[in-house]
């Protein structure tokens, strides 16, 4: 390769770069923000960006139309899926752990037991509409719903309703 093509792959990587710069900077809070809904934890929300950046970086142009939408649908199935494995591991632990745990006190024991509740019931739930929830209740709009689930934006309603009866029933607040 010659000294100006050198030149010029530099100059496209470091476009690309800052792209992605931009991207990054752009979409990192929402993308945090999305994980952390799914997650309660905002160090592996953290992790879960990073993820999610990466494997959006090796596959895919910064300037890519759907950048956006990738990268918050991708949040929420690496969430739910890091969510799962949490589980797993927790009932792993928890047949390991000894019977003599001290338990918290009421109100936050309460609390932690509803989230963990919504939690498993988002777990339980078929992958559109734990994503399609998470999404919505992590503040975007039906528009960028839809953009990240690859539907239409007069769908996300329909399809909304839908999740939230599926997740009432799942945590037993239908009927």
């Amino acid at each position: 390769m010659d000294a100006s093509a050198m030149r010029i792959g530099r100059a496209l990587r470091v476009d690309d770069g800052e792209a992605f710069d931009r991207l990054f900077e752009r979409e990192y809070a929402r993308v945090v923000r999305v994980a952390h809904r799914v997650l309660d934890d905002r160090a592996a929300a953290e992790d879960v960006a990073q993820e999610v950046f990466l494997s959006f970086h090796r596959s895919h142009p910064a300037t890519a139309e759907l950048a956006a939408g990738w990268l918050h649908s991708a949040a929420a199935h690496t969430a739910l899926n890091a969510l799962r494995s949490r589980k797993r591991r927790a009932s792993r632990e928890e047949r390991g752990a000894s019977l003599d745990s001290v338990a918290d006190p009421e109100g936050e024991a309460l609390a932690s037991e509803r989230r963990a509740e919504v939690r498993e019931a988002l777990a339980r739930m078929p992958a559109k509409g734990a994503t399609l929830l998470v999404l919505r209740y992590s503040g975007l709009s039906y528009a960028e719903c839809a953009t990240a689930l690859g539907i239409k934006a007069d769908q996300v309603g329909t399809l909304l309703r839908r999740a939230e009866a599926a997740f009432k029933k799942e945590v037993g607040l239908d009927g």
